[in-house]
């Protein structure tokens, strides 16, 4: 197959693509035009094993310029993860962006898709969408954004779904909850805890720490995305993504101490605006839909984010 993924240099994407070439079938183009929180030598370190790789080809290009009707021609699939992250950061003047690059880009490729052959679009959304809901959350719940953020998500998410009605495109959403690993972004909460505790920086937590997520680790998420394009009967579906284990945040601070054997020092500053008290996803379409499984403990994986970002900074 010939495959499409937009936000190839990201943190998912780049380890889409490593999955999806791991079958000698599948032909990779990436696509990337380096913004965001992440640096663009991180992103290119991201991208230093597909750029070798004799069936990955990468186009450094912006989705809102790129002509797009090339770009999808004799493509089979479409992961569209490409996007302006992170929920803090899109308040105020900042929301432009977030406009262009979650909105905009999401139509214009969906236009450039609407006449072509395409087997899947595959639209990375997040648990974002569905705001503050007590326990676990199933995929018809009332989506109710708490950020600028999750509204643009949201709104892609009805973009795809009225060009499936429209054209026909054969539309999956998926919804990511927290994901986290190697190659995490400098901005998310993890990658910010362990590289603060091995420099002897405070701890920066906004809220009282008793804040929980379902935290998803990396090789899980990209498994079960990689999945969807080997499933049939997804046309139209919404699956959340979700992770093996929910924790606290002061759960995980205490875990990072143990697992660096580092003290901690906790500077707790107030509530941030746009973030849920608590998520946790039902994942029982996921099981069902795509055989979903998810297998790293929150100890396994922090694990083996702790050793990535050892190699990253002058320690």
């Amino acid at each position: 197959m010939k495959i499409l993924v937009t936000g190839a240099a990201g943190f998912i994407g780049s380890h889409l693509c490593e999955k999806l070439l791991m079958d000698p079938n599948n032909e990779v183009t990436g696509v990337d035009t380096f913004i965001g929180p992440t640096s663009e030598t991180l992103k290119k370190q991201n991208l230093a094993a597909l750029a070798v790789h004799p069936r990955f080809t990468f186009k450094q290009a912006d989705l809102l310029t790129v002509d797009l009707d090339r770009m999808l021609q004799e493509q089979d699939i479409v992961y569209h993860l490409a996007g302006m992250p992170g929920v803090r950061s899109s308040w105020g003047k900042e929301f432009g962006p977030y406009v262009t690059n979650n909105i905009v880009a999401t139509q214009l490729l969906l236009e450039a898709a609407k006449n072509k052959p395409i087997e899947k679009f595959i639209y990375a959304s997040t648990s974002s969408v569905y705001g503050d809901i007590l326990g676990k959350v199933a995929e018809n719940a009332t989506p109710s954004p708490l950020s600028p953020y999750g509204i643009t998500k949201l709104t892609g998410e009805h973009l795809c779904n009225v060009y499936r009605i429209s054209y026909n495109i054969p539309v999956v959403t998926l919804r990511f909850f927290t994901v986290y690993g190697p190659r995490q972004r400098p901005d998310m909460a993890f990658h910010r805890f362990i590289a603060q505790v091995l420099k002897g920086e405070p701890l920066t937590i906004y809220g009282d720490g008793t804040q929980s997520r379902d935290f998803t680790y990396i090789s899980d998420c990209v498994d079960g995305i990689a999945s969807v394009i080997y499933r049939g009967n997804l046309d139209g579906q919404t699956i959340n993504i979700g992770g093996k284990e929910r924790a606290s945040i002061n759960d995980v601070i205490r875990l990072i101490e143990h697992l660096t054997r580092k003290k901690a020092k906790l500077n707790y500053l107030p509530k941030i605006s746009g973030e849920p008290k608590h998520t946790w996803a039902d994942i029982s379409n996921a099981r069902a839909l795509l055989g979903y499984n998810p297998m790293i403990t929150l100890q396994e994986g922090l694990s083996k984010e702790i050793e990535y970002i050892k190699t990253i900074y002058t320690l």
